[in-house]
């Protein structure tokens, strides 16, 4: 019997290694940016050929909010910074009449936003002022563990793009190392990331608060503080390539006008080059949204997609499957 089971387990995973050899991206419809990625990372693998990157250089990386998961309709970061606000409240009284916290215990998100960074920052500090890195994983795990999405009634972590971990997956296959470099929380991202995109932590480039080093006796700890270190976002992201990564990517994917400034970075290189922007087309799967959208604002960088021949991924077009979810 056992033997049996392991003849069986082989011949599934050869099936699979078949399938993937065939189709690599098997949520991804038939089409120009399929076909783009597909010849890219042939010209790039192929030995001897004039766009042959040796495996040491094949970086890609990729944004995270709307562009491996959803972000609307709001950044699932910043909706556990106000999941923790209302439960820490009973701790600080003073939040009932101290903005943005008084309107968030109102319920009013809108206007404890309107407040602009300033809020943003004091409700992200809130979130994770005072404890070490340890609790504030604890803390993360525990709301993606139980907190649902309120469109969609699943995890957060469900509605990661099905496409998309194909591509990370696809890359990996063919020598490249995978990269996240999102303006989201670095600590946040870390939770998650290998169990959801196989990204491993040191493959994870975001945002980060400044920590203090504190001695307990023996024992050292570093506590999260409320003060912002690095935004990795705009020129941040090109920045945070070259200090943290240290070469320059051959493919970046991003959704948003902060995600332009990485894509620039990656495609100014020499040789072969992809970059490819997500273009939120799909209102019954997901959403459609560009422009004038107060998350994932995409007006600058489509245009500058279009002057530069960049592919637009067009989520309705191009996606046979959205969320994993939506395929059963």
């Amino acid at each position: 019997m056992r033997v049996w089971r392991l003849a069986v387990g082989v011949l599934l995973a050869l099936s699979a290694a078949r399938a993937f050899a065939q189709d690599p991206l098997p949520s991804w419809n038939e089409g120009p940016r399929k076909a783009a990625i597909v010849d890219f990372v042939h010209r790039v693998t192929t030995e001897g050929g004039r766009d042959y990157v040796a495996p040491a250089d094949r970086i890609a990386t990729f944004d995270n909010d709307g562009t491996l998961w959803a972000e609307q309709p709001m950044y699932f970061q910043l909706i556990f910074c106000i999941a923790e606000v209302k439960r820490l409240a009973p701790q600080h009284p003073e939040w009932k009449t101290q903005e943005p916290f008084a309107s968030i215990l109102k319920g009013d998100v809108s206007h404890a936003l309107a407040g602009g960074d300033k809020a943003l920052l004091q409700i992200v500090a809130a979130a994770s002022f005072g404890i070490t890195k340890a609790e504030f994983d604890a803390r993360v795990k525990e709301f993606l563990s139980s907190a649902t999405h309120p469109r969609f009634h699943v995890p957060y972590t469900d509605l990661v793009y099905q496409p998309m971990l194909e591509l990370l997956a696809y890359l990996r296959a063919n020598g490249f190392k995978t990269y996240i470099v999102s303006g989201g929380g670095v600590d946040f991202m870390r939770v998650f990331a290998l169990e959801k995109y196989g990204v491993p932590n040191e493959q994870v480039i975001g945002s980060m608060g400044k920590l203090k080093w504190v001695m307990h006796g023996t024992t050292p700890e570093q506590i999260k503080l409320p003060e912002i270190l690095f935004i990795d976002d705009g020129p941040g992201k090109a920045m945070a390539i070259e200090n943290i990564i240290g070469k320059r990517p051959i493919a970046a994917f991003g959704n948003s006008n902060g995600d332009l400034e990485m894509l620039q970075w990656t495609c100014a290189g020499e040789g072969a080059r992809l970059c490819m922007f997500i273009h939120h087309t799909d209102a019954e799967r997901e959403w459609a949204y560009d422009r004038d959208s107060k998350i994932g604002t995409l007006s600058t960088g489509l245009d500058v997609a279009t002057k530069m021949g960049w592919p637009v991924m067009d989520m309705r077009a191009d996606w046979k499957v959205v969320f994993a979810f939506q395929a059963h």
